[in-house]
């Protein structure tokens, strides 16, 4: 049986406009599994990325509870939830974040950085996640010298970098064309099953997410299947 990575129990998220309540969320729950890519699908609007961002302990629901390998986080202090973070998810965008002046082994080195290792051992750890994701003749170009493909290549590799239980990935594909959509998507479902990690993957593209482990279909807020 396959270990639950993250679970989500009776999400709901409200935020207060003018004078009204909006619900963006609406009684959602969810499991992510290791060594498994869950896709979620559904309109814009629906609260994909709210879920996201929920499931990455970035905001915090209006109730119900998020369990990390067990553990309830989601009314952790703002510190606690920090250090989960830093250790134990990583996070890909649809716009990669990189910082152009550095080279791509020093942006995926950054994480393990933080977390306080020394120079060494981050760059041995990033430069074997490097080298996997096809990167090995580039990790001494800036970033601004790569292609889209290969900067949101980069990007995986920084979520990587600390050896997540847990991915979360919106729209990683959005910017890039069908070969490069088709490259990121196959890293992200092979590192899930090499290290046996959790990966959510938001994206509008329905054809990667049929080839996803599970799709999780969403509209008005709400989880259809």
């Amino acid at each position: 049986m396959s270990k639950t990575i993250i679970s989500a129990r009776n999400l709901h998220y409200r935020f207060a406009d003018a004078d009204s309540e909006v619900c963006v969320l609406q009684d959602v729950s969810l499991e992510v599994n290791a060594g498994e890519l869950t896709a979620v699908v559904g309109p814009s609007g629906c609260g994909k990325s709210t879920l996201l961002y929920l499931l990455g302990l970035l905001d915090k629901p209006t109730s119900g509870e998020i369990f990390l390998e067990g553990e309830s986080v989601s009314q952790s202090n703002e510190n606690t939830l920090t250090q989960i973070r830093n250790r134990k998810i990583g996070f890909v965008f649809q716009f990669h974040f990189l910082i152009n002046e550095l080279t791509v082994l020093e942006n995926a080195r950054l994480p393990i950085l933080k977390s306080g290792a020394d120079e060494s051992f981050a760059t041995q750890q990033a430069t074997e996640i490097l080298n996997k994701l096809g990167l090995s003749s580039k990790l001494n170009r800036p970033a601004f010298k790569l292609s889209g493909g290969e900067q949101q290549r980069v990007a995986v590799a920084r979520a990587l970098a600390n050896s997540p239980s847990l991915i979360l990935a919106d729209e990683p594909t959005g910017n890039l064309d069908s070969a490069n959509s088709e490259s990121v998507f196959l890293v992200l479902k092979e590192f899930a099953k090499e290290r046996d990690i959790g990966v959510v993957m938001v994206t509008h593209n329905m054809d990667l997410a049929l080839r996803s482990d599970k799709v999780v279909k969403m509209r008005d807020g709400r989880i259809l299947s």
